[in-house]
């Protein structure tokens, strides 16, 4: 009698004591994580090759002498560019101890990344963060940041902000102004107040020439915070806010906080996932945090769908063999 044996995975993976994760699917045909992962000391990554079992690699990128950044090394995301891999971080800038963002760049996608700077990419005079690049159908390249609460008064509140701008052709500098694409003011963002707000974490998509700008809410510590979007037909917006959001929050009080995502396909590129964090304790919140999975999709009207927060098994990512 034959048996059918049914690979599962369950959330949350061995990725722990993480945050704000971003998966790329390498031209080597591996995956590789980049968290906030090693405090003030620069960043770690992961590898894998079907997105459920990740291995350790170590430093990736290390704070050292010519740092610009100091402390407080968050959010990297990879872009592999011509045979290149640019990595853009946020770290406090020693110069002026506030947030900015930085780009360092390696020949191969574990490292290591030297910084192509001694100073930030950009300075438009305020705390910025969570930086995410989309490279056109066109070849325009377009560069998303939050403008961080820390240092922006709306009255007597504090918000974050998400504003686009365009990425220079060489992938390491910004061309023109930013663009204020984003900002709380759904009522599921509010939830952390009552005197400070968050657009954070931006990942921008491309589908059917619609732009998808999707992104976290609320604090990143609280049970509250979730992910939402906004679309537009132009990179630069306007953008306008998906009416259901959040679509992708705690569902249980076993999960807290899922948020600050990323989104990548299956080995063979028939299926679509998020990758987000929770935290590693649901009753607690705080900054411990553990990488998590599900798969999502859209529906005909162009509405994204996510098939979770999980935690009960879940059939492994697609990797069908084409002959």
């Amino acid at each position: 009698m034959d048996q059918t044996v049914t690979e599962v995975y369950r959330n949350p993976l061995a990725i722990q004591r993480i945050g704000d994760p971003f998966v790329l699917k390498a031209s080597d045909g591996k995956y590789y994580c980049y968290p906030t992962s090693a405090g003030d000391q620069g960043y770690k990554a992961w590898t894998s090759e079907d997105l459920v079992n990740w291995r350790e690699l170590g430093f990736v990128y290390e704070k050292n002498e010519k740092s610009w950044g100091y402390k407080q090394f968050w959010a990297p995301e990879v872009v592999e560019y011509n045979g290149r891999f640019y990595m853009y971080y946020t770290a406090r800038w020693t110069e002026k101890d506030s947030l900015r963002i930085g780009v360092a760049v390696a020949d191969k996608p574990f490292g290591p990344f030297i910084d192509v700077y001694d100073r930030p990419m950009f300075d438009f005079g305020y705390a910025a963060i969570d930086a995410n690049i989309l490279i056109d159908e066109d070849g325009g390249k377009y560069l998303y940041y939050s403008r961080d609460c820390s240092e922006n008064y709306i009255g007597e509140r504090r918000e974050s902000h998400i504003y686009g701008v365009r990425l220079a052709e060489d992938m390491i500098g910004v061309n023109g102004e930013p663009e204020l694409l984003l900002k709380p003011e759904q009522e599921w963002e509010m939830k952390s107040g009552p005197k400070v707000y968050w657009n954070e974490g931006a990942f921008a998509l491309k589908r059917n020439g619609i732009y998808y700008l999707m992104y976290s809410a609320n604090f990143y510590a609280s049970k509250h915070y979730s992910v939402g979007y906004a679309i537009s037909e132009h990179p630069l917006g306007p953008f306008h806010k998906y009416e259901h959001n959040p679509v992708l929050a705690s569902n249980t009080d076993d999960i807290s906080g899922p948020g600050h995502h990323c989104v990548i396909d299956s080995p063979d590129g028939s299926e679509l996932f998020v990758v987000y964090h929770t935290h590693t304790d649901a009753a607690l919140g705080g900054g411990n945090r553990q990488v998590c999975i599900d798969r999502m999709g859209f529906r005909e009207d162009g509405s994204i769908y996510v098939n979770g927060p999980t935690l009960t098994d879940q059939p492994i990512p697609s990797n069908r063999i084409v002959e």
